[in-house]
């Protein structure tokens, strides 16, 4: 009998060492760049760029989306904004190298409340915020519940509003005692490593995905298991939150642009960007044509122009967007252009 108990626990044991072994490999070949700062009991990690002397917009807030990190705003816009603003890139509590809080952070809400705190901590009076994907889903709660330091809210393709169906199976295993625990701490690494490279393709599909894009942004640091669990913790309690708290949308006063691509699978835009831009007065919807999710690194030229715009710099956002799709448009029709983006300051962004 022991030896048929010793045969079953020795795969699992060997997998759990296994996983964890790769973790801390993750965080060796990804190590925090940010700084942790107490916002209540518990600490937010961020990349705080001070404001430089000749800054022509406000402060700026970053919240990156689901299975992400601070990492995948900074590549995107960082080197695109240096000397402009203030910039705060967040870890979201949970992800990247956050400790994840309480219950409440849980939702959005309570996700835009610790980073209403962090800007506190950091002397952020206002920002213009900024959020992609599952962030959308914090901005809105950010600007619902913390208008006086809002400036203003920009969504790259946002997660804000009820959608048909549920979620991926993994994460409700993911979230279940002990029969998770287990999960996140055997399966989680090895399973994830195998859809890593298919995963950011399908996030940035139909449009390429940088060639360094998993090198520069850290994705594997999501398959940690606490983080891994965090993860799904979110993504279990969001489309109940967004049932109940999209209704209070039309409460939002702040200035508001929305930018979208068509071609997005991940986050449908006629259910989410759509829903915003009808439920929030005011506020400017911008479609780009031929894009999928990551309108932030496709479209970042038009996502700067939103924030300028915000800002109070007059701005042709559609005719920007117009600008856009002839530029993502044009490599497509050389037959001979292999494309393979860097992410190299403006390598995207050629004229």
């Amino acid at each position: 009998m022991l030896a048929e108990v010793s045969a079953l626990l020795a795969p699992l044991a060997a997998a759990i060492g296994y996983s964890s072994y790769k973790a801390r490999q993750f965080e060796q070949t990804y190590p925090n760049i940010g700084e942790l700062t107490d916002v209540g009991g518990y600490r937010m990690n961020a990349v705080h760029v001070e404001r430089p002397k000749n800054a022509d917009l406000p402060a700026l807030v970053f919240i990156h989306g689901a299975s992400g990190n601070l990492l995948d705003q900074l590549v995107a816009f960082r080197a695109r904004l240096e000397g402009r603003a203030e910039m705060l890139f967040v870890d979201r509590p949970g992800h990247g190298y956050s400790e994840r809080g309480g219950p409440q952070n849980t939702v959005p809400s309570g996700q835009a409340d610790a980073i209403a705190r962090l800007m506190e901590k950091r002397g952020i009076k206002k920002a213009i915020i900024v959020g992609h994907s599952f962030g959308g889903a914090i901005t809105a709660a950010f600007g619902l519940r913390h208008p006086d330091k809002t400036e203003g809210l920009l969504f790259l393709a946002p997660a804000t509003h009820p959608w048909p169906g549920g979620i991926d199976w993994y994460y409700h295993v993911a979230t279940v005692p002990v029969i998770g625990w287990l999960f996140n701490h055997a399966i989680v690494v090895p399973l994830g490593l195998r859809r890593l490279e298919r995963g950011t393709l399908n996030v940035f599909r139909p449009n390429p995905r940088p060639a360094d894009y998993i090198e520069k942004t850290g994705p594997s640091l999501v398959l940690r298991p606490r983080t891994f669990h965090n993860n799904a913790a979110d993504f279990k309690r969001l489309l109940a939150y967004v049932k109940e708290q999209s209704r209070l949308y039309s409460q939002i006063t702040a200035p508001t642009v929305i930018i979208t691509g068509d071609r997005d699978e991940i986050v449908w835009e006629h259910l989410h960007s759509r829903g915003l831009a009808r439920d929030i007065a005011g506020s400017e919807l911008i479609t780009i044509r031929g894009v999928g999710h990551k309108p932030d690194y496709l479209a970042t030229d038009v996502a700067i122009a939103a924030m300028e715009k915000i800002a109070g710099k007059p701005h042709d956002l559609q005719a920007a967007a117009r600008r856009a799709e002839e530029r993502l448009v044009a490599p497509l029709r050389d037959p001979a252009v292999q494309i393979q983006p860097s992410l190299m300051p403006g390598a995207l962004h050629r004229v």
